[in-house]
């Protein structure tokens, strides 16, 4: 192992791109330095770097799960009932007295006993329900109650009104030529008088204002009322509204009946002027006189003229109109059962009253007062803040409560703008002391605006006090904004969904401003709501700045709070991107993100410039791993920003803010590298070179080496750092430490496998396969790594690459590494050598009686049992590496049999052929083990090569030999210097024609640094040519560049020419006098390619061809290998051969 070792260490030396990593490992880590910044001491000690590793662990975490931009759903963590909001019973409506909680439940009393109309399904039809739930309300003593129940049954009942609309009817039957009618409709009340007498046996018969009943007294004028004429329809619309008196709820009904007009005459006008009669008997006269005096303007006709057409009625009693009112589609009746009648006619009718005996009607208060005090109280006593999910509640009242405030709207004649005003008023108000679900107060808002066409009709004072409410509830909610984070968090959805609504009714609010005489808001809503969310920030911020990060402390003590600070802060801009945006966005269109991040990151930018510069001049170990983390949370801050699209961070305040940490990046580094040494130090220190278990085939130490150089590099990607000439700096520094350290972990592994215990006998050893297995994962590891280093270079880089000096320190560690590997693969096989000779002397000393595949069998087995327990111990690269090296042993041993042998027979060459024919079978094993294009190259062209020849001839040797210095033309090399020669065959002579022209940049042989180059021509091989002798040149004294120009003439048959191998060749020679000439160099031209010889020579001509310029050479190890062969022959031919070569080889050099 050390003889490898020493080789190793001298190849390292001869590396000239980039020096080797390992001079550089010499010392132990934390060794002196001659850096001034080289820390001696400080936070981290030797023997803290799993400490050191964890706490940068803990970083690269936190900055894992700061990539890409955040999703809600990551957030939104908790689905936990919302923060209380803020309770002020200030903010709701005043407190009534003792006289007007008197005056308000004598109203509500007075409400339900004087009850009118139809109750509904929904509604408490139950009299003593209603009045033992208002005792409740109010909390009054059974004997308080049944006074003053007394009290208001002794009051005047109230005036009762029918109102109603007609609005429009359809289907009605066709009474004119056209396939129309002109349709009308007349209508009143019909008193308890007017009603019609039980059915009897004769014909039924039902009241009309045309053919009404004989007999009753007359109905007054103003009972009845009459709608526009409507032209050409059947399907007819009014929306004409009427008011009629009630004197008998229980009794009256509303008549209407629908008339076709048939001339031009106004029913309107006809109906004014009849309100002169008097004294008319009956109804059938009366109504008949009505039509009659519109046909005359007023003056009597005849009855027979002009007669309308009957078009249906309806008849309502007045008890049956429910007491919410109803909006209906009424089927029209005929007046007897002979009529012909059909249609709907739709009415919207309600019973109210208009006047009233209570004390609060008396004193004036509007029946909107009365309703909103009272809807006050029902709130009030319904919706409590001690129960539980009081901040979701909707406003669902009770029976008893919805019946009240249904009674007293009605009664009230309340529009539904007005009911929607109320509730609006009441329940904001209220929500101010008691939290409702903002879902409820939008709905209420979504009621008041789907009636605000109805908004001209509201009195002043009634505009002015919902303006006031919609002012503060603005109030309100602009306070709740402020604290957002407080009472809206964003790991909420609860207080998200909460929020929602809020905008959506702030958003409402809005639309009524430019409805509002007096306008609600001073200034546009959008302002005030963005002037609250950044006081809001700025509170926030000064809160978490004095709770982490107070200045009152010294600036180290400041810094750890700084980073939690900035943390925080980037948590708070995740929420306001993923979460609020949005919402403030898409509903007030208040751009909040961009809003919020301005402000914190200007603020957080302003204290870290402070701390930064006062730090500087105290930078320790301490103060730059803090300062580290800080500028990787303020770098995660401006890569949130520019991870928007169409956001540029260059327009930031943190945008230059690494230029303050520069310093203490520089020293953590160094610290790095350091800590790093230690790490791996203590890892290989408790290895035991046994696999982490059984998928793995590398030890502990080599997946804590990954675990390090992994985090490097997602440490540096995570840094990025901006400035790309300080980038440089940064990375070539820490590439160049990385490799160190790579270089050091594998020096750790030899220096422990070599202190391990060795079996003896043992061929294989695990121990070096896990060494083998761990330089493996960190060529690969570190590779990966050195790319990850990549920094931003401009136009020094490489297009598309790495910079030039990663791509230098990545290409020499991995040289470094790859030698390492080959050290360890080398040791491995060592052990094997013996073994492998063993078996194949075997081979050549097996007794030609047996056969082939029984001489190598035994080699087969020992490779098959040597190689199968190596596939257990090894990863797919190294074993490839030990199959080579196997390989090539083999080879080596094969090649090393045959030398032994010279004098061999064709059974021993047929029998190494086989054998070498089966190993490529075996290591190639049908595609899972070597390449072929690998197996069949190297020295298994040499050793193929050495059977082939021992298989030839002596005169095939011989050609074998010229044909080797022929393929020695392809090689373009000009080392040695190039002849000029031209050479053709002259057919009619039959001789070979051999013109020497000129040498050049022949090397210089002499002390005077010049040569006396003469130049040797010659044919082979010799047994084609016996007859033909060698011829030369003269003598050109002290020069490289000889001009010769002399023609030379072989009297040769061309078929010898055509012969494979045949050629001339050419030795150069410095001439000496005084001692033996020495070698320049030898060039070889193969005849067959010749002019003359490959087509016939033309017109005669002597002098053909074109110069061919052949670069001097020396002979090469195929060349010797060729002549070692024929000097293992003992016949004549081949031992003058020999003989020959070897006189010349005197004059030659070694070759390099």
């Amino acid at each position: 192992m050390s003889t490898l070792l020493e080789i190793k260490s001298s190849v390292l030396r001869q590396v000239q791109v980039c020096p080797s990593f390992r001079r550089r490992t010499e010392g132990e880590p934390g060794s002196t330095s001659t850096d001034p910044q080289e820390p001696a001491t400080g936070a981290w000690k030797p023997g803290d770097g799993v400490e050191f590793f964890t706490q940068m662990r803990l970083i690269l975490k936190k900055g894992e799960g700061r990539r890409g931009l955040p999703c809600p759903e990551v957030l939104l963590r908790s689905s936990s009932p919302a923060p209380s909001e803020p309770m002020d019973p200030n903010r709701g409506l005043r407190a009534l007295t003792q006289e007007e909680v008197e005056m308000l439940y004598e109203e509500a009393l007075y409400t339900v006993l004087y009850r009118a109309g139809t109750m509904g399904p929904d509604l408490v039809d139950n009299q003593e329900a209603l009045l033992s739930y208002l005792q409740q309300v109010f909390g009054t003593s059974p004997e308080q109650h049944s006074e003053a129940i007394e009290c208001v049954k002794k009051a005047k009942a109230p005036t009762y009104a029918l109102k109603v609309s007609v609005m429009r009817a359809k289907n009605l039957l066709a009474k004119d030529p056209n396939g129309f009618s002109d349709p009308y409709c007349m209508l009143g009340i019909l008193p308890a008088s007017g009603t019609p007498r039980e059915p009897g046996p004769h014909k039924e018969q039902r009241f009309s204002f045309r053919k009404g009943a004989k007999r009753g007294s007359p109905l007054p004028a103003k009972c009845i009322q009459v709608t526009e004429v409507k032209s050409s329809t059947l399907n007819p619309v009014w929306k004409e509204h009427f008011l009629f008196e009630i004197e008998d709820v229980r009794t009256d009904q509303l008549h209407l009946d629908i008339w076709d007009h048939d001339d031009d005459v106004s029913l309107v006008e006809a109906c004014r002027k009849l309100n002169e009669v008097i004294g008319l008997k009956g109804m059938s006269r009366y109504f008949k006189q009505i039509v009659k005096s519109a046909r005359a303007n007023g003056r009597a006709g005849p009855p027979e003229d002009h007669t309308d057409d009957f078009l249906g009625c309806l008849n309502i009693p007045i008890w049956e109109v429910p007491v919410a009112g109803e909006d209906r589609w009424f089927k029209l009746e005929p007046r007897s059962s002979a009529s012909r009648v059909q249609g709907d006619c739709q009415l919207v009718l309600k019973l109210i009253t208009t006047q009233r005996d209570t004390s609060m009607s008396q004193r004036g208060r509007s029946g909107f007062l009365s309703y909103l005090l009272l809807l006050s109280r029902l709130l009030q006593f319904e919706h409590r803040p001690d129960e539980p999910n009081s901040s979701s509640w909707r406003g669902e009242l009770s029976g008893p409560a919805a019946t009240l405030l249904c009674l007293h709207g009605a009664q009230s004649d309340l529009s539904a703008l007005q009911l929607a005003v109320l509730h609006w008023q009441v329940s904001s108000r209220h929500h101010q002391t008691c939290t409702l679900d903002y879902g409820y107060l939008l709905g209420l808002l979504e009621d008041m605006q789907a009636h605000w066409e109805e908004a001209a009709s509201l009195p002043q004072e009634q505009e002015e006090s919902l303006a006031d409410s919609f002012s503060a509830f603005s109030e309100f909610a602009l306070r709740l904004l402020r604290q957002l984070r407080d009472y809206f968090p964003a790991t909420n959805s609860t207080a998200i969904h909460r929020l929602e609504l809020l905008l959506k009714c702030l958003d409402k609010l809005q639309l009524f401003q430019p409805s509002f005489e007096i306008c609600p808001f001073e200034t546009e809503l959008n302002m005030d709501i963005a002037a609250a969310l950044k006081k809001g920030n700025r509170e926030w911020y000064d809160r978490l700045l004095n709770a982490k990060s107070p200045r009152e402390q010294p600036g180290l003590q400041r810094l750890a709070g700084l980073v939690e600070l900035v943390d925080a802060i980037y948590e708070d801009l995740q929420s306001c991107y993923s979460i609020y945006a949005s919402l403030f966005h898409s509903i007030i269109k208040i751009d909040f993100f961009t809003l919020t991040f301005r402000q914190l990151e200007r603020l957080v930018a302003e204290e870290v410039w402070v701390l930064t510069e006062e730090l500087s001049l105290k930078m320790t170990l301490e103060v730059a791993s803090q300062l580290f983390e800080l500028y990787l949370s303020l770098a995660d801050i401006q890569r949130f920003w520019s991870s928007i699209l169409g956001r540029d961070s260059r327009s930031l305040a943190l945008a230059s803010i690494h230029v303050p940490f520069l310093p203490a990046v520089k020293l953590w580094l160094q610290v790095l590298r350091d800590q790093a040494k230690w790490r791996l130090q203590g890892a290989v220190d408790v290895d035991t070179l046994e696999p982490v278990d059984n998928s793995s085939k590398h030890s502990s130490s080599a997946a804590t080496a990954s675990l390090c150089f992994s985090h490097i590099q997602e440490l540096w990607a995570y840094l990025a750092w901006p400035d790309p000439a300080q980038a440089q700096v940064l990375g070539t520094q820490l590439s160049q430490d990385l490799c160190e350290a790579a270089v050091f972990y594998t020096e750790l592994l030899r220096k422990k496998v070599d202190t391990q215990p060795r079996a003896s006998g043992e061929a294989v050893s695990e121990p070096l396969c896990v060494v083998l297995n761990n330089v493996e994962l960190l060529r690969r590891v570190v590779g990966q790594a050195l790319r990850g280093l990549a920094w931003p270079e401009g136009a020094s880089g490489l297009p598309g690459g790495l910079p030039r000096t990663l791509l230098g320190c990545t290409q020499t560690l991995d040289e470094d590494l790859q030698r390492e590997a080959c050290t360890v693969t080398a040791h491995l096989t060592s052990k094997m050598v013996g073994d492998i000779r063993k078996y194949v002397q075997h081979i050549s000393l097996s007794p030609d009686s047996i056969q082939n595949d029984e001489a190598v069998a035994p080699l087969m087995k020992y490779l098959d049992e040597k190689l199968a327990l190596l596939k257990a111990l090894l990863v797919k690269e190294n074993l490839n590496r030990v199959l080579e090296a196997l390989w090539e042993l083999l080879l080596q041993a094969i090649l090393q049999a045959l030398g032994t042998n010279l004098d061999i027979s064709a059974d021993f060459c047929s029998r190494f052929h086989f054998t070498l024919e089966a190993l490529v079978a075996f290591f190639h094993a049908d595609g899972q083990g070597l390449p072929l294009e690998n197996l069949k190259d190297g020295s298994y062209k040499k050793l193929e090569e050495e059977l082939r020849l021992h298989k030839c001839s002596t005169r095939e040797c011989i050609e074998q030999y010229y044909l080797d210095k022929l393929k020695q033309r392809s090689l373009g090399q000009n080392r040695y210097g190039r002849l000029s020669v031209r050479c053709y065959y002259e057919a009619a002579e039959q001789r070979l024609a051999v013109e020497v022209l000129h040498a050049a940049d022949l090397l210089p042989l002499d002390t005077n640094g010049l040569s006396d180059p003469f130049v040797i021509v010659e044919l082979g091989p010799p047994h084609l040519f016996p007859l033909v002798h060698s011829q030369r040149t003269q003598v050109k004294s002290r020069t490289l560049h000889p001009v010769y120009d002399e023609l030379f003439y072989f009297s040769v048959p061309a078929e010898a020419c055509r012969r494979p191998g045949a050629c001339v060749l050419f030795t150069v020679m410095d001439h000496d006098w005084l001692s033996t000439n020495d070698f320049e160099g030898e060039a070889a031209l193969g005849l067959g390619s010749i002019g003359g010889i490959v087509r016939p020579q033309v017109g005669g001509s002597t002098r053909a061809g074109q110069p061919i310029t052949l670069h001097l050479r020396r002979p090469r190890a195929q060349v010797r290998s060729t002549l070692r062969m024929l000097e293992g022959r003992t016949n004549r031919e081949a031992q003058e051969f020999v003989k020959r070569l070897r006189e010349l080889e005197k004059f030659m050099e070694a070759d390099p």
